[in-house]
């Protein structure tokens, strides 16, 4: 089945900016509050959402298979398990109403009130129901740089790190939708030169330039994906920021790898793109050496060259962008994780989320972390304001971008943005 939203040349008769990230040709999928306090799946052009719900009952999807309900919920989970077919389905017939030359909705005065709303009468929300969220450590420039500053810097990488995907299980109750903020953690750190871990409040907060992707239901218990035919069961990306405290992962990660460190929080932009839009945009994924064991051996363009900046402003300042790097920097592609991750037989459901790991590129000025980015904090970021940075401060907001270019047709995430609050105080008395 042809994807007709794709075409270049499309235009819709909803307004949209030169620079905006979200064309008719993106089409992503979301979930929001509308104006009337109710929750319903939608999609955004421009500066618009579209409430699908109320667009179903109305009828404009009457010859695509959907329950009734499938856009009454307040998750994406049930969309999501339907399956590629009808994810292409929909969004052709969404480009086909929204198209310039389409009067069928364009001139239903009626109809346009009731489906359309502006962003700022919207509030969204998290896009699906995660159960289970894996982060993967796939980047060779991040993983190199961190073997680097706490192992032998002549023999970087572990030696899994070349053959595997490596990953762990992260934690889904922590993860929130853009806007909403954090709180810096509590942990045990160990202070240099002591034997004794002390309690108290994170002093070296970061973020992670991530993006993560969300997976329909996959197979059954038992079953492997082959890694070629992974990318049917990923329904579409996010901006991913995972937040991390240093101090407490050094301490804690040996001998089992991240814990409190990571699960405090990690944040994510609001709309799902879909891998149908991020089709024009493939490019080859860097070259693996040594050849990995056939069932991650892949063919094709698997990487993507999504654009990914990151800002820092302070509490009443002005932004600094401090990174810019690329999703095509990726050593392990998503194909290779998720054919790793079922590899074992692990059951794969809908709405499962899985993390990138932390996006550097091969310059000091696209690494996706400030871990990486000050070099553990002896080389400062100065922000326009004349402050300095090691890691992330009380009341900084970091805000993390992408967008696909390509033949005059601009596709993106929007952001994710959040801020970093002081220590949570409880009001229970």
């Amino acid at each position: 089945m042809p994807i007709k939203s794709n075409d270049p040349a499309k235009k819709s008769w909803i307004p949209v900016s030169d620079n905006s990230d979200f064309p008719i040709q993106n089409i992503p999928f979301g979930v929001f509050l509308t104006r009337d306090d109710i929750i319903t799946i939608g999609t955004r052009i421009g500066d618009h959402a579209i409430d699908l719900g109320a667009l179903h009952q109305l009828g404009y999807f009457k010859d695509i298979p959907l329950t009734d309900d499938i856009f009454l919920q307040d998750t994406l989970n049930d969309f999501i398990s339907d399956g590629k077919k009808t994810w292409r389905l929909v969004r052709n017939r969404i480009s086909e109403i929204f198209d310039a030359n389409n009067p069928e909705l364009k001139n239903n005065e009626d109809h346009k009130k009731i489906v359309l709303f502006t962003m700022d009468e919207i509030e969204m929300q998290l896009p699906v129901q995660i159960g289970d969220y894996t982060d993967f450590y796939s980047s060779k420039e991040h993983a190199t740089n961190v073997g680097k500053m706490f192992r032998d810097p002549e023999n970087a990488l572990l030696p899994n790190w070349l053959h595997i995907p490596v990953g762990y299980h992260g934690r889904s109750s922590s993860i929130v939708p853009s806007g909403t903020p954090i709180h810096r953690p509590m942990g045990q750190t160990l202070p240099a030169g002591s034997d004794e871990p002390i309690y108290g409040p994170s002093k070296l907060v970061d973020f992670e330039l991530e993006m993560a992707f969300i997976t329909t239901d996959a197979n059954v218990l038992g079953e492997t994906i082959p890694v070629n035919e992974a990318e049917n069961y990923i329904f579409g990306m996010v901006l991913f920021n995972d937040w991390s405290a240093r101090d407490i992962q050094k301490w804690e990660y040996v001998p089992l790898g991240p814990f409190l460190a990571k699960n405090f929080a990690s944040s994510i932009s609001p709309w799902i793109v879909t891998m149908d839009a991020l089709e024009p945009f493939r490019v080859e994924s860097p070259k693996q050496e040594p050849q990995p064991l056939p069932y991650l051996q892949q063919t094709g363009k698997k990487g993507f060259d999504i654009n990914l900046e990151v800002d820092i402003t302070p509490e009443n300042g002005e932004s600094t962008t401090v990174t810019k790097s690329n999703f095509k920097y990726m050593y392990w592609t998503m194909s290779q994780q998720l054919a790793h991750h079922t590899v074992n037989g692990c059951k794969v459901n809908s709405g499962d989320m899985m993390g990138s790991g932390t996006i550097s590129g091969p310059t000091p000025d696209s690494y996706g972390s400030m871990l990486e980015l000050t070099w553990r904090g002896e080389k400062p970021l100065k922000l326009k304001d004349g402050t300095e940075r090691k890691f992330i401060q009380d009341h900084d907001t970091v805000t993390i971008r992408g967008f696909c270019e390509k033949s005059g047709v601009r596709i993106g995430f929007g952001e994710v943005s959040s801020k970093l609050l002081p220590v949570y105080q409880s009001k229970k008395k």
